[in-house]
Order: structure tokens, then sequence, then C-alpha cells
């Protein structure tokens, strides 16, 4: 479903710019102690990761219950994106530390954007899972974004996935043994396992979770 465009959408990101990385050229200093996206930290920080944050409830969540890391939280859709800023903004008194940043743009350039080897974990939440015959593509969890994650990430760096999309879960099953990676957790019903113990649902999981549907989650190490 498209996303009504949001009234003075623009303006309301920019009253948000605290907490956006507009200047992508910083990012090629993430995870570094005088990085430029967060405040300086001793011992710095790992760096979590989030591709497709949605309206920006688990990425929120995730940078109160953690202080000690930084997330990057990234949507591709500028309307959506507004909602999780002002979301972040609002919640602003949750976060001990100023350890949360958003980014707007498409997944295809993080290859170019983030430094190599400075993320510690990835987290794809619900992602499109485009279904149709000839997008297998376009999924974040085909090879070629596998690829390019392993670049990203930290030697032991982790994936962690979430879906209720049965099929992309399988499809993503299958890449990561094509990879040859080790797959830590799998689980076709996460929320009645003891991992998800600590668990911060997005939106679109609360939603799924209230109607009994089952969570299919992986966790995976590069």
């Amino acid at each position: 479903m498209r996303m009504r465009r949001k009234k003075h959408g623009a303006e309301r990101i920019a009253a948000c710019s605290v907490l956006l990385i507009e200047d992508t050229t910083l990012l090629a200093r993430l995870g570094e102690p005088d990085s430029p996206l967060f405040p300086a930290a001793d011992p710095v920080r790992p760096v979590h990761l989030e591709i497709g944050c949605g309206k920006g409830g688990f990425a929120v969540g995730m940078a109160a219950a953690h202080p000690e890391v930084n997330f990057v939280a990234m949507e591709r859709v500028p309307d959506v994106a507004c909602l999780a800023l002002e979301k972040a903004m609002a919640a602003a008194g949750t976060r001990p530390n100023d350890n949360l940043r958003f980014l707007i743009g498409n997944a295809e350039n993080l290859g170019e954007w983030v430094k190599p080897h400075s993320v510690s974990r990835i987290y794809l939440n619900f992602s499109d899972p485009w279904p149709k015959q000839g997008y297998a593509k376009r999924r974040l969890t085909h090879r070629r974004f596998l690829t390019m994650y392993k670049e990203l990430l930290v030697e032991g760096g982790e994936l962690w996935l979430k879906t209720d999309n049965v099929s992309l879960f399988d499809f993503s099953l299958e890449e990561f043994a094509a990879m040859g990676l080790t797959v830590e957790f799998c689980s076709r019903d996460f929320h009645n396992t003891p991992e998800a113990a600590d668990n911060i649902m997005t939106e679109y999981e609360a939603n799924f979770s209230s109607q009994g549907m089952p969570i299919n989650c992986a966790r995976v190490r590069f």
C-alpha cells in the first residue's frame, strides 16, 4: 500500500534534522572515535544498522534499550521516514545517550556510502518480499545484498531477519546457505522462543502478532 504524501513533509523532516544524516559522505567515518555522526564515547560504541525502518518503532525502542550501541535507521520513502523522525524526536527523553540517527535513501547505495567493516549488526525487519517472478534480485536477502553486507560488517558481524512472509523466509535461508553463512538461530514461531524475551517489535510485527500470525526469525553470522 502506497503511503499518502505527508502535508508539509519536507518542513517536518527539516524540523528533525538533528537526527538526520543529510551528508552521506559522513558515513565514510562511521564507527570512528571522532566520527561527527555521534557524540564521542569511550569505548567507541558498536554500530547497528536497520535497513527499512518504517515508522521507526523498532529503532526508537532499541536505541532506548541499548544506550551502549549507536543505531542508524534507514528508510527509502521520505514520507515514512518523516513519521520515524518525529517519533524519535518525541521519544528523545527515553534515550540515555544520543545514539540514534536516520538516513533517507536506497539500500542499493550503502556500499558506496558506508565505511567498510564499520557495522556490527544489520537488521532487516519485515522487508518488502518482492513476490513477483523476476524480482528476486530486489529482495534485501538476495546474495548481491548479502555480498554488500559482508563488506559493511565487521568480522563476525551479524544479520538479524524478521518477517511474516514464509516465501521470503525460505528464500532467505536458501541464500544464506548459498553464501556459506552460519545461521545461529532460526525459528518459524519466534515469539514463542526464549530469544524473544527482550524483542522490540516493529509496528507491522505488533499488528501481525495481535492477529496470531507467527513471525519468522533468523540470525546469521558473517
